[in-house]
């Protein structure tokens, strides 16, 4: 939006052209959304606490768990808020690699809003049926795939590139639809999996969406494509804004959202945060480097489908409780300890993820 503003005023005094240069622009979407984050913040866990939807704990949960019931939840509706307002004021609304990063973050972002309402404010402890939740998301996900396989106008956009080699690329054709709603969906997924300790989740998203952006920006500028040997994807740089949205309005969130935390995101914000990542990774064609960055979520993930398929198959649990942050917690580490671990191991993928960029 200010994009535009600004082509205005270069006609006015060059000066201004500055801020056409998108990593100011990300620079300055990242600190808006922290702003409004700070700002809003305080408002926001004052009027959750006075309507009392506040976050129900499992039963069968840590017992040093049971002192965060009541805790104000669906406070991830603020991190949207200051992603969108980001994204939209220094992104270029003409990027349609932009509004679908956006409008597809908003879309689950509002699943998990009619998940987090149905427990919270009606009490209904099933929420929204998995079933509902899962048609739900796979509409969207088919929608946002569909919609960037039609609108392709450069083979390399439907190409799947593998890490470490400079030659390695798949065609994928038609079939770059259901691998994208895959990548979509189960990040979406993946990260609300995640979302159980305090600040587990935010700060990974945030290190993952600022690797993802550097990315963005390499694709989109051919010099450094071509020096890397990566896709060239013209439109892409523009991503930059939406990545550094998610840097500014997590960080900001985290301030909130930091042990012990005053605020939880809910279903709001994880499924909307893990949509995000999945169609960046997508758009930008390294799905796979996702994998890698954001290994802590997969590693989420695939305890609970350990867990799951040993129980049902074997009778037995493979981890003291699943996800595996729970299974640290029960074998006595503080959770701190957990929360600070993982985000340490997650700096160290993010930073083997970037480096896939040049070991090729």
């Amino acid at each position: 939006m200010l994009t535009w503003l600004m082509g205005e005023l270069i006609a006015l005094d060059p000066g201004f052209g500055v801020f056409q240069y998108i990593t100011l622009r990300g620079i300055l979407a990242a600190a808006t959304a922290l702003l409004i984050s700070l700002w809003v913040g305080p408002w926001m866990i004052r009027r959750l606490d006075s309507m009392q939807i506040g976050q129900a704990v499992r039963d069968d949960g840590p017992e040093s768990h049971l002192v965060k019931s009541g805790t104000p939840t669906m406070g991830g509706a603020l991190i949207l808020v200051a992603i969108v307002a980001g994204s939209l004021l220094w992104g270029s609304l003409e990027s349609r690699y932009l509004w679908v990063a956006v409008l597809t973050t908003l879309a689950f972002g509002a699943i998990g809003w009619v998940d987090d309402y149905r427990k919270v404010v009606q009490r209904d402890s099933r929420g929204l049926p998995a079933r509902w939740k899962y048609f739900w998301q796979s509409v969207v996900g088919f929608a946002a795939a569909s919609f960037l396989y039609a609108s392709a106008v450069n083979p390399a956009e439907t190409i799947l590139y593998v890490p470490f080699f400079k030659d390695v690329a798949l065609p994928l054709g038609l079939f770059f639809v259901p691998f994208a709603y895959l990548v979509i969906v189960g990040s979406s997924n993946a990260v609300n999996l995640t979302d159980g300790l305090d600040g587990l989740a935010i700060l990974p998203t945030v290190m993952v969406a600022t690797g993802l952006g550097t990315i963005a920006y390499l694709t989109g500028h051919t010099f450094f494509a071509d020096y890397l040997h990566i896709a060239y994807l013209p439109g892409t740089g523009e991503l930059v804004i939406f990545c550094g949205a998610i840097a500014g309005a997590g960080l900001g969130f985290l301030w909130f959202n930091t042990y012990p935390a005053m605020v939880f995101m809910g279903d709001v914000g994880a499924l909307a945060l893990g949509a995000a990542l999945g169609v960046v990774a997508v758009i930008i064609r390294h799905e796979i480097v996702l994998f890698i960055m954001g290994g802590i979520f997969v590693l989420e993930t695939v305890s609970v489908i350990i867990q799951v398929t040993s129980f049902k198959t074997r009778g037995k649990r493979v981890f003291r409780m699943a996800p595996i942050h729970h299974h640290f917690e029960l074998k006595g580490w503080p959770e701190p300890r957990v929360i600070v671990r993982f985000w340490i191991i997650t700096v160290m993928l993010v930073l083997f993820g970037l480096a896939t960029l040049k070991l090729r």
